[in-house]
């Protein structure tokens, strides 16, 4: 690869951040990990009672007369000052009222209370099918094994029930579903109006296919299928419907039109699309006349907020650029702006409704102008395909000299559910970037295709193949660097963390002469031992698909290696299980390869607190020492 390959009109600079003064404070490794006071702080408001009165400070959650929680594997419920046990676990492997799927889905939480009725709805999980991978806790005398359930791609998965409760006649009745299979999904449960029906979005174990089911809440009974989605890719719902005052509901996917956008729907199947844009959109709030959203058709990494309503065009109301993330008043006749740039650190501002009336409540401070962060630039450069601008981050090293070569690092992940880069305060630095800028190294982070905020085709373009169109696309931004005086292409490293650690090896492997040094953390080293419900998604299963499993697969391509590579991974991770970097490091050691590898004895899958300077001391000595 060389620069001649490389067209800049490929690429473009869209904003810069200046420079601080060399002189300013360097950064420890203490303050790069653990600073707080290092991070924008414009206040938190937000609104009091029923109408739009605003209150300084985080808003204080009360504890509602109504209420359930689990406590030692039983599900209780509170009401009317009586604590009644609703369920508890019969065996190993049945849980209530918990997160299920392993948080995919939007399923963070295993409660949902009728906002209109003293009832609530709750997961039964059984994963007594599940296997088992064993983790090794080394606090004890002697140590031993803590056994989890992780259902791999391909094998067993947990079968999953919703239950509902209700407190008046201290009763529960089950859902009847019986779409698809028992190892199907039951996603985004939502109540509808006067806590008589409850809706599910059943989701089958492939992913392809989804029904939004009515149930009753009286009895369980299957009431009628209100409508379905395809896709030979994947289907992924991620919200709850929201009802509107006149009966109908607001509905989101991307499966429709091709983009996240909000649909009108009613119980009769009847959908009309309330937001026709080429653009992701997320639901705020509606009041009966207007629907709120915020939307990424300004730019992919901006967010703006817009109404609309049926049939009309649609109003924007945040006009700043910048990321913004707002609360809608209970009333609907207010809304807090909470938003950044580049160049801001940070605004709020309490806006009316229809944008046209705003007042300043707190404008923050640089924290960062007493230190001498570098230059960062915003920019895009063209995907693989030609298709679409990647956006990227470009941190220029301390004292730039345009006259001078540079070691430079790509930081990656580039995986789904991500974006890297926001148009927000320093583009979403990570403070480890600007510690590796200070000490003269140029840091480069970029988006690609496969991850959020583009559209579907652009989301999907990684179905069955993980990594590969993610290469080709990071590879783009790495013809860009090579192609600019300043970067020593025989000084390259790349880094990243869980999919991000996949990527580095893969980026790694099958770029050898591009790389002289890698760290990866935490990788997946193969999906066949990565989850069902994350894996299956994106990959199917190694039964289904094999060609795609071997061809992304890692193992066989340690003997690619040229430069150096160190893995650091949590012992007890949860999320990408021990045996994928150990694997690695294995295959490693049959073919002669040496790599360097670093377990955290105690650590899941991120390292936290004081554990993580040691990290990231281990990460940016390997980089000083062999880059």
């Amino acid at each position: 690869m060389t620069a001649a390959f490389f067209s800049p009109l490929s690429a473009q600079v869209v904003k810069v951040h200046e420079a601080n003064s060399p002189d300013g404070k360097i950064l420890s490794m203490e303050e790069t990990v653990l600073s707080k006071n290092l991070s924008p702080d414009p206040g938190e408001y937000h609104f009091t009672g029923s109408g739009h009165e605003v209150k300084e400070g985080k808003a204080e959650k009360a504890t509602e007369a109504f209420r359930a929680y689990t406590e030692g594997g039983k599900l209780f419920c509170v009401y009317k000052e009586e604590t009644v046990l609703v369920a508890e676990s019969e065996e190993d492997g049945i849980v209530y009222g918990e997160a299920v799927s392993r948080n995919e889905f939007g399923c963070d939480e295993g409660i949902f209370i009728c906002p209109d009725a003293p009832k609530f709805a709750f997961y039964r999980k059984d994963e007594r099918n599940v296997t088992k991978f064993p983790l090794l806790d080394i606090s004890s005398r002697t140590g031993s094994l803590v056994e989890i359930r992780y259902p791999m791609a391909g094998m067993a998965s947990e079968h999953l029930s919703l239950g509902i409760y209700d407190a008046e006649k201290g009763s529960v009745v089950y859902l009847k579903v019986d779409d698809f299979d028992d190892e199907r999904y039951l996603t985004n449960v939502s109540w509808g109006p006067g806590g008589n029906a409850i809706y599910v979005q059943v989701l089958d174990r492939a992913q392809k296919n989804m029904r939004l089911n009515k149930y009753d809440a009286a009895d369980g009974s299957f009431l009628k299928t209100i409508l379905c989605e395809h896709n030979d890719r994947f289907v992924e719902p991620l919200d709850p419907i929201h009802f509107t005052p006149d009966g109908k509901f607001i509905y989101r996917t991307d499966n429709r039109d091709g983009y996240k956008n909000l649909y009108l729907c009613d119980e009769d199947g009847n959908v009309e699309r309330l937001t026709p844009v080429d653009a992701d959109v997320k639901y705020i709030a509606d009041d009966g006349k207007y629907v709120y959203y915020t939307s990424a058709e300004v730019s992919p990494v901006e967010n703006h907020l817009f109404r609309c309503r049926m049939g009309k065009k649609a109003e924007r109301l945040t006009f700043e650029s910048g990321w913004h993330e707002i609360e809608m008043s209970p009333d609907k006749k207010m809304f807090i702006d909470k938003y950044s740039s580049l160049n801001n650190p940070g605004t709020i501002e309490l806006v009316s409704a229809d944008g046209k009336k705003r007042e300043l409540l707190r404008q923050a401070e640089d924290p960062t102008k007493d230190y001498a962060y570098t230059k960062i630039v915003l920019g895009t450069v063209k995907s693989a395909d030609g298709l679409y601008d990647n956006w990227y981050r470009m941190i220029y090293p301390k004292d730039f000299d345009p006259s001078k070569k540079y070691p430079t690092i790509v930081y990656v992940y580039g995986g789904p559910h991500s974006q890297m880069v926001r148009d927000n305060f320093l583009a979403s630095l990570r403070r480890w970037e600007m510690h590796m800028a200070q000490r003269g190294y140029l840091v480069y982070v970029q988006d690609n295709r496969g991850t959020s905020n583009r559209g579907a085709a652009f989301e999907k373009a990684i179905y069955s193949r993980c990594g590969q169109c993610e290469m080709q696309d990071q590879m783009e931004g790495v013809k860009m660097l090579r192609s600019l005086p300043y970067v020593d292409c025989e000084r390259m490293g790349v880094g990243g963390w869980s999919y991000g650690g996949f990527m580095t090896i893969s980026l790694f492997t099958n770029y050898p002469d591009i790389f002289k040094v890698a760290v990866a953390g935490g990788p997946v080293i193969d999906w066949k031992w990565y989850e069902v419900m994350y894996g299956e998604r994106y990959m199917g299963t190694p039964q289904d698909n094999p060609e795609g499993y071997e061809m992304t697969s890692l193992m066989g391509k340690s003997k690619n290696i040229k430069g150096k590579l160190l893995i650091c991974q949590g012992a007890v991770d949860k999320t990408v299980v021990w045996e994928h970097s150990l694997s690695f490091v294995q295959e490693c050691i049959e073919n002669g390869v040496q790599v360097d590898y670093f377990p955290y004895p105690l650590s899941e899958h991120n390292v936290r607190g004081k554990w993580r300077v040691h990290l990231m001391d281990k990460i940016t000595d390997f980089y000083e020492n062999n880059l």
